[in-house]
């Protein structure tokens, strides 16, 4: 037994050690404006702000499928259209997202098809050598209670917040599979964390979408209707810190980009390859919602519901990594809410 060990120990080394340097390679082209980028995801609000940001830079040869043209949940089609177009860097910024109300109603949805989509995706760019995989996770992986503000080493730490349990299990899964493959076949991928994003392209039902967007088209309606007050769902008294999606566009095209030194740092496999991405300051939802309200123009009071749940009472991320290596946001809340509402109206036209 121990023989057979040893000669599969022995095979096993250099089959990581040559995946490896095929990666290394691919990543020398990285900063080529030319690399051949796939965004998966790319009409969402991450995704779009990504394409965005890209094209800005000048990157020209990015390569998206919208849903109809691809069901990332199908593997086998997922794989075919990896092995076609094989792409140099990809963003996996594609994900079933949605707000406390769509988690408690649709967990088994939430779980299976982030899980469905992750695992085909990093399946597909090991098997073509992609060189660099940023994956797009979500602060809901750290624990409920966890202390603040939340570094990377506290994932795991303690119990998930319960209204987002299966997203977030899906999400550290998705964390995993990225430390997995650079463990197992020396590939250099990398898990960046966002905190709650919000901006063009977002979501504004009432019934499923996040609380700053909520709150938005809450306020709006409530100006036109003449209504003398809003209802906020808990206490208002939980703190949230909030990043303009083009900002997070940022932050991730700047981590895929980082000379080799400096990136290796970061997807050594030696360690979790995790990034927290916001701003590191925080408010409480009711301070929110009057920053809202001042923007949208809307002059009523406000009736806190506290038959609602309220989540996870704080949780503001420790963004001090990100922030050593030379990236910081540039759109403060006020501006970015005041495009947002800009964003907003234009869907409603």
């Amino acid at each position: 037994m121990l023989r057979v060990r040893a000669a599969l120990a022995a095979i096993a080394t250099p089959i990581a050690a040559k995946a490896a340097l095929e990666c290394t390679i691919n990543q020398k082209k990285k900063m080529d404006k030319q690399a051949k980028i796939y965004v998966a995801g790319h009409r969402g609000l991450a995704g779009s702000a990504i394409v965005r940001e890209l094209q800005r830079q000048g990157y020209t040869n990015l390569v998206t499928r919208s849903h109809a043209e691809l069901d990332l949940e199908d593997a086998a089609a997922t794989q075919q259209f990896i092995n076609q177009e094989r792409p140099e860097i990809v963003f996996l910024a594609a994900a079933k997202v949605g707000g406390i109300h769509a988690n408690n109603t649709l967990p088994v949805d939430f779980l299976m098809s982030n899980l469905l989509i992750e695992a085909n995706i990093c399946r597909a760019a090991h098997a073509t050598k992609v060189a660099r995989l940023i994956f797009l996770g979500s602060s809901c992986i750290y624990p409920r209670d966890c202390p603040q503000p939340i570094k990377e080493e506290y994932l795991l730490t303690g119990t998930l917040e319960a209204t987002n349990r299966p997203y977030a299990l899906a999400k550290i899964a998705g964390i995993e599979m990225c430390w997995s493959y650079n463990r197992q076949y020396g590939t250099k991928w990398l898990a960046a964390m966002p905190t709650n994003l919000y901006g063009s392209g977002d979501n504004y039902d009432l019934n499923n979408s996040h609380v700053l967007p909520a709150l938005i088209r809450k306020m709006h309606e409530a100006k036109v209707a003449g209504a003398r007050e809003v209802v906020l769902w808990g206490s208002g008294t939980p703190k949230r810190e909030f990043l303009y999606v083009d900002d997070l566009a940022s932050a991730l095209v700047f981590l895929a980009t980082l000379d080799e030194p400096r990136y290796d740092e970061l997807v050594n496999a030696a360690q979790c390859p995790l990034i927290n991405v916001g701003t590191g300051e925080d408010l409480t939802i009711r301070a929110l919602a009057e920053t809202i309200a001042e923007v949208v123009g809307f002059t009523g009071k406000f009736v806190q519901d506290t038959s609602k749940p309220d989540g996870t009472m704080r949780k503001v991320m420790d963004v001090s990594k990100i922030r050593a290596l030379g990236w910081q946001p540039t759109v403060a809340l006020h501006e970015g809410i005041a495009l947002a509402y800009q964003d907003f109206q234009k869907s409603k036209a």
